[in-house]
């Protein structure tokens, strides 16, 4: 008879850990969901007799959002490295950089999905630019370029930083 999303809301310095323990009870509390709580909540019998089977999702913590970039046989993260790679570029993401898109993502609210455009958004333009850069050998992501504050390192076989953004500023200029 627990109803879900209501309750104390708590205010100051616990307000943070009082929402996440909310949102554990809300996750613990869904796994008791059955076709009769659908149907008290309004929906109707002939859609809840579609659904064969009611599965709750669990809200997923930063752990579990770095695992999805990287555990998989599929990765995200080694998606894009073989994307890369098909360039001849290495590409690293550091620790900093997998929790940075993990917290980015969690802002979105949008689940994992969500790791997908935030890494994207990140690499858009180094994608485009490789290609017609053969002196890039390595690509950087660090928490900084996935937050958007510069985009990723890019390094030559020799290990200089390449700026290409600069050479074609001045290219245009000139």
């Amino acid at each position: 008879d627990k109803r879900v999303g209501t309750g104390k809301r708590a205010l100051g310095f616990r307000a943070g850990l009082a929402q996440e323990e909310a949102a554990k009870a809300r996750d613990a509390l869904l796994t008791h969901v059955a076709p009769d709580d659908l149907l008290e909540y309004g929906l109707i019998p002939e859609f809840v007799g579609r659904l064969p089977v009611i599965v709750p999702l669990q809200t997923l913590d930063k752990q579990a959002m770095m695992a999805i970039l990287t555990e998989p046989k599929n990765a995200l993260v080694k998606q894009f490295q073989r994307s890369f790679a098909l360039d001849g570029v290495e590409l690293v993401f550091t620790d900093d950089a997998l929790e940075a898109a993990a917290e980015e993502a969690m802002r979105h609210k949008m689940g994992a999905r969500s790791l997908r455009t935030v890494v994207e958004d990140t690499l858009l333009d180094v994608m485009y630019e490789i290609p017609s850069h053969p002196d890039i050998k390595k690509c950087v992501v660090d928490a900084e370029a996935i937050r958007g504050r510069r985009r990723a390192i890019l390094l030559s076989g020799g290990g200089q930083a390449v700026e290409v953004l600069e050479e074609e500023a001045h290219d245009e200029t000139a």
